[in-house]
């Protein structure tokens, strides 16, 4: 989405060729550089809002779909969907992050991109809250992207290692700091001096940092990782190899290592299961089958559930995603027939911030939240043919998504914004102003001017 959130957004090139992309959206930062992302081969960027599009369509089967105790291999993978579609997405917001603000900039440069990635968090957080609003019982991740952007900006001039140590260990700290954190009476006294929670009607900064469904705590690690990946250069041989075997390390690390944790530490899963009112503790290593805990046991940090906000939990998504972003890449740039039979996806993630807000406002306008059970699957197949169809019609048509073109538009002021302010230089007093007309003269030694 995120990254706009989806050019993101956070974050590739319309569906309908990229040849024509410059006249559909603003150029990408240059990328020939692991320090430097910029504009590689056309596979990369189709790879890129492949997965995108994949994310999306994942948090419409979490939000629409049938819920997994249907069984079989439907609810198997409507159970895979839960926790790492959003934070796939929220991968690939670092990499728009890093697409938003180009290479590392100073002086003007600098403060226009960190005006403009201000202005988008500020709208990101806003329009998380209005979706919020209309009570559809779906927890909107945007306000947590906007606050985590600003939050990420000092990172931005990093390189790829420094990002993945900063991400690294933020995933094995700030799941701690939540628990040692989260259960206090200090939580009460600042919601009740939050304006944001006035206003929103919610557990205001205390639920976006701490409490909510996405706090930022631990959802900031996947946006660095999605940073470290962009600092990448992913048309290099064997780098998409290796972020794929990487992603598959994480993933063994952070579910098989709260799989083994819950069974070799003493009472772990009788402990998780009572904390979760009888919950099936023997997969809370990969689900979110177990519920959430209504009593706090320090055995819940063992868990890796998806959305448990543990480390295991974080190192296992985060792995999931990287495999899944390398094996896009790969496809899309292997293979040509995969990336037209992909282009309904690739469409979706080309205008992820679009859909995934258009989604919402349709849940809420056709009271999907109503229908029996059912109608769920009917449902979901519904959604996502709808939404692959009206992505390619606009897309071909118009190229960058409506909300897309208006995030777009809502950060032009960025550019004055950033500029300093500059009054009359004595030095060029009684000279004349603007550039000198015509060809120099003969006597005058001075380098040409280039062309602008």
């Amino acid at each position: 989405m995120t990254h706009d959130v989806a050019e993101t957004v956070p974050p590739g090139a319309g569906p309908a060729g990229r040849a024509s992309a410059s006249r559909r959206r603003a150029p990408l930062p240059a990328t020939s550089s692991p320090s430097s992302p910029g504009r590689a081969s056309a596979g990369r960027l189709v790879g890129l809002d492949l997965a995108r599009g994949l994310a999306v369509l994942g948090m419409f089967a979490v939000h629409i779909g049938p819920d997994p105790t249907v069984g079989g291999p439907l609810g198997w993978l409507m159970e895979v969907a839960r926790g790492r579609s959003s934070a796939l997405f929220a991968l690939l917001a670092g990499f728009t992050l890093i697409l938003l603000t180009g290479r590392p900039r100073t002086g003007r440069a600098g403060r226009e991109a960190v005006v403009r990635v201000l202005i988008r968090s500020v709208v990101l957080i806003a329009l998380g809250y209005a979706l919020t609003g209309l009570g559809t019982g779906i927890d909107v991740v945007l306000p947590a992207y906007g606050v985590i952007f600003a939050l990420a900006l000092p990172l931005r001039r990093l390189r790829a290692a420094s990002l993945a140590a900063v991400a690294g260990a933020t995933a094995l700290v700030l799941p701690q700091v939540r628990y040692a954190i989260e259960d206090g009476g200090w939580a009460g006294t600042v919601v009740a001096h939050d304006p944001l929670a006035r206003i929103t009607g919610s557990g205001g900064v205390v639920d976006l940092l701490v409490t909510g469904a996405y706090p930022v705590l631990t959802w900031l690690p996947f946006v660095i990782a999605g940073m470290a990946l962009a600092r990448l250069d992913l048309t290099r041989p064997g780098v998409r190899a290796r972020i794929a075997l990487l992603g598959a390390a994480l993933a063994v690390l952070g579910y098989g290592g709260s799989w083994l944790a819950l069974h070799l530490v003493t009472g772990a899963r009788a402990a998780v299961s009572a904390a979760t009112g009888g919950g099936p503790a023997a997969s809370a290593w990969w689900s979110d089958a177990v519920g959430d805990p209504t009593r706090r046991t320090p055995d819940w940090l063992l868990v890796a559930a998806p959305h448990s906000q543990t480390t295991g939990s974080i190192l296992g998504n985060t792995g999931v995603g990287l495999v899944i972003v390398a094996c896009c890449l790969l496809a899309t740039e292997r293979s040509a027939r995969f990336r037209r039979l992909a282009t309904p996806v690739v469409a979706v993630g080309s205008i992820s911030l679009t859909t995934y807000v258009c989604h919402i406002v349709a849940i809420k306008v056709l009271g999907v939240g109503d229908l029996p059970d059912s109608a769920a699957l009917p449902a979901l197949v519904a959604f996502a043919a709808a939404a692959m169809l009206l992505a390619v019609v606009w897309t071909r048509a118009f190229g960058r998504g409506p909300l897309e073109r208006l995030l777009r538009l809502l950060t032009l002021p960025a550019r004055p914004l950033g500029r300093p302010a500059e009054g009359p230089n004595p030095a060029r007093a009684g000279r004349p102003t603007g550039r000198r007309h015509g060809p120099r003269p003969a006597h005058d030694l001075r380098r040409p001017r280039r062309a602008s």
